[in-house]
Parts: structure tokens; C-alpha cells; sequence
């Protein structure tokens, strides 16, 4: 039996970032529709709950206008990223029937590519094992692999300079650590600079894309603006959230992944004998820990979720992480068990409409990085340095994840 959650409940206590599931159990069994006090924020836990407001867009609209940030003194405070009205939304959190149209351009587009990507993912993990490989056997997995790999490939898909892919990975986690809520005064302004710096970056890009249109992913989008479909704010704003999320979500997957495997050589031992089984790991992966703890939903009207009152203008935050261990909907649910009836049935990418577009590109770089790794070596652990996860509200992306590799 778990404790009920008491009013002064710190969602940004240390302990709660680093491993969240104790608190999501007390959410789910005693308040799964929990109010953070002094704020308009509601943490959503459990799995029909969440599903419940999925299914409701005319009620919980995806466009992001508020996160939650932690203060030095004092209670959370929500920061406005509406601008009272005036902030554009596109793709993840945009709603019908301009979402329809965003996803349509990008969706096509990614499938096209997928089908050809194959050689180059192979060829990218190949170079980064190399790279990464250090004298006595160890490899930072997170900053070296899980984190390069997937900004690389963003980076081949829309057509930018592989030499900028670091400058792209700093300001895209300098983005997302902003959602995240866990920001001090005096770096806040930092971030802001960076999200400004990634989206005139992407500006100078796009502007060239439609000088000259190609059949790639800007010259798609310079199209629909030069056939008056999309403006150029719309499209630019695409390419950065695609660079953020894109790198976000599959550095999540490959390191949260990896660490399973390194604590559990059992489990690493049988995808060695049984490689046809990464696949299912994979959805287990993701389900025991999604890359993103959950997303934002802004309530459009006054209704209620759960039988508590949500008034107009407040946020919700859908936590898929504590859905995804739900167990009314998984049996023994902090297990990775490879035959799960409904081992797809995980909300790691989201449901519905907003089912993330990269997620196929996504499993392709995970499945090339994990084969890779397991066909290398003879086993891996976490090395004596110890693994760090990356403190958010938002993303579960380690900062560090160290291993000591043994070979044959």
C-alpha cells in the first residue's frame, strides 16, 4: 500500500526526478487527477484517465501554453508560452485540422525516406562506435551513441551540415530542459537564447530550401509555403520541433534501453541467443521508460477529468510514464516481460492522431545501436562511474550512462 500523496507533495524533490515510479504508483491508487498546489497544473496518472483525454481534443487541446517551473523559494509557477494568444503551433502540438495538414507533409515525407535509411543508420553507428570506443573498454553510451546518433540523422533527413550536428544537439536539449521545469532564474535566459538561436538557424536554412526547392523535407514544406498551404513561420517552427523531439525521443529510447540490458544480463544474454526478440525488448523498453514522462494538454473549457472540476485556461500534464505501468492495464508492470499480450499497446509515442511520426525511424536507430552493441561485445555494465539521468518533468534521457564492455 502506498501513501496518499500529502498537499505540500514535491513533484521536483531529487528522488521523484531520478525515479519517478514510487510517486506515480501513490498518483495512480490515490489521486490520479492531482492538483500541484498554488497552481492551475494537474498531473494525470493513470492509464484510463489518460486514454479518457486523449479521446477528448475538443476538451484537452495539444497546443502548449504553459509548462511548470520549479522555484528556488517558494511554490511551482506556470510560464506562459501562449503569449497571450499569439504563439504559433505546429505538429505535436497543434490541433485538427491544421495538425492533419503538418502531419500529412511530414508524414509522407519520413515514410519515403525510412525505406532507404537502412545503409546510412548502419553506417552512422558504425562510425560512432568507433569514435566512442576508449581505452579500457569503456563507452560513454549516452553522450557518444544514444545522444549523437539520432541528431545526426535529423540532421541527413532535412539536409543540414553534419559539422553542425553538436551545435543542433546543445540548442535542441537546451529547448526541451526548458519544458522540463527544472530551471534556475539565471538560466532560464539561456535557454531562451538557445530556442531563439536553433529557430534562426533553422530560418537561415529554410530560406534556401525555398530559393530552391528539392524533393527533400524543406523543399516539401518550401513548397506548400510557395503554394500559399503554410506560412514560413508554420514551417520553420516544424523543422525545430521535429530537430528537438526527433532527438529527444530516440536518445531516450537508446540509452533508457541500454541501461535495462546493463542491469539485467540475464535479459542481455537471451537477445544474444534470441536476436529476433529485439523488437519486442524494444516496446518493453519504451513502455518501462518512456522517453518522454508525458506531455501537455491545455483545457479549452471548463469540464472535468476523473470526477475533478478543470477549469478553463488550466494544463494538464499527461504522464505516459505513469500510465505505461498502469497495472489494471499491465500485468506485473515494472517487469520487461517479452510476451505481453499487449506489448504494443504502450503509450511511450503517444495515441491517436498524435501518434508520433518518427516513431518507426526511431525503433530503426535503437534496433542498429543495440545490435551493434550486443553483437560487439560479450557483455556490459554500468561502469563504476554510475549512470545520471537528466532531471526534468518531461523527458527521461540519461546524462551520462558509462559502460564497461567485455569482448570475446
Amino acid at each position: 500500500m502506498t501513501a496518499t500523496p500529502p498537499d505540500g507533495l514535491d513533484i521536483f524533490d531529487p528522488a521523484h526526478l531520478d525515479d519517478p515510479y514510487r510517486l506515480y504508483a501513490m498518483l495512480r491508487e490515490h489521486d490520479p487527477v492531482y492538483r500541484v498546489p498554488g497552481t492551475d497544473f494537474h498531473l494525470v496518472s493513470s492509464w484510463a484517465l489518460v486514454t479518457e483525454a486523449l479521446a477528448r481534443p475538443d476538451d484537452f487541446s495539444s497546443n502548449l501554453t504553459g509548462v511548470l517551473v520549479q522555484q528556488a523559494d517558494g511554490p511551482p509557477v506556470t510560464f506562459d508560452m501562449d503569449g497571450g494568444g499569439r504563439a504559433v503551433h505546429v505538429l505535436a502540438t497543434a490541433d485538427d485540422p491544421a495538425h492533419a495538414m503538418h502531419r500529412k507533409l511530414v508524414l509522407a515525407q519520413l515514410a519515403k525516406r525510412i525505406r532507404t535509411l537502412g545503409p546510412t543508420v548502419h553506417a552512422l553507428v558504425d562510425d560512432l562506435w568507433h569514435a566512442g570506443l576508449r581505452p579500457g573498454v569503456t563507452f560513454e553510451w549516452a553522450r557518444e551513441m544514444a545522444d549523437a546518433l539520432p541528431l545526426a540523422l535529423v540532421a541527413s533527413l532535412i539536409g543540414l551540415p553534419q559539422s553542425d550536428v553538436p551545435q543542433l544537439l546543445s540548442w535542441a536539449y537546451d529547448s526541451t530542459e526548458m519544458l522540463g521545469g527544472v530551471v534556475t532564474a539565471d538560466r532560464l535566459p539561456e535557454l531562451m537564447a538557445s530556442a531563439a538561436a536553433l529557430t534562426g538557424y533553422l530560418y537561415t536554412e529554410f530560406a534556401a530550401a525555398k530559393r530552391d526547392p528539392q524533393t527533400d523535407l524543406p523543399g516539401v514544406l518550401a513548397h506548400a509555403c510557395n503554394e500559399g498551404e503554410l506560412t514560413d513561420d508554420v514551417a520553420v517552427l516544424i523543422l525545430v520541433q521535429l530537430v528537438g523531439a526527433g532527438g529527444e525521443s530516440t536518445a531516450g529510447l537508446i540509452a533508457n534501453a541500454t541501461r535495462i540490458l546493463a542491469t539485467n544480463p540475464e535479459l542481455q544474454e537471451r537477445l544474444r541467443r534470441a536476436p529476433q526478440l529485439l523488437d519486442a525488448f524494444l516496446d518493453e523498453a519504451l513502455r518501462l521508460e518512456s522517453p518522454f514522462r508525458g506531455h501537455h494538454r491545455h483545457v479549452v473549457s471548463d469540464t472535468a477529468l476523473g470526477g475533478v472540476p478543470l477549469p478553463a485556461g488550466s494544463h494538464v500534464l499527461l504522464l505516459w510514464g505513469a500510465a505505461n505501468r498502469d497495472p489494471a492495464t499491465f500485468d506485473d508492470p515494472d517487469t520487461a516481460r517479452l510476451d505481453r499480450p499487449n506489448l504494443k499497446g504502450h503509450l511511450a509515442f503517444g495515441k491517436g492522431i498524435h501518434f508520433c511520426v518518427g516513431s518507426a525511424l526511431a525503433r530503426m536507430e535503437a534496433r542498429a545501436a543495440l545490435t551493434t552493441l550486443l553483437e560487439r561485445t560479450t557483455s556490459f555494465t554500468i561502469a563504476d562511474a554510475g549512470a545520471e539521468w537528466v532531471p526534468s518533468l518531461m523527458v527521461r534521457r540519461h546524462r551520462s550512462l558509462p559502460l564497461e564492455l567485455n569482448f570475446r
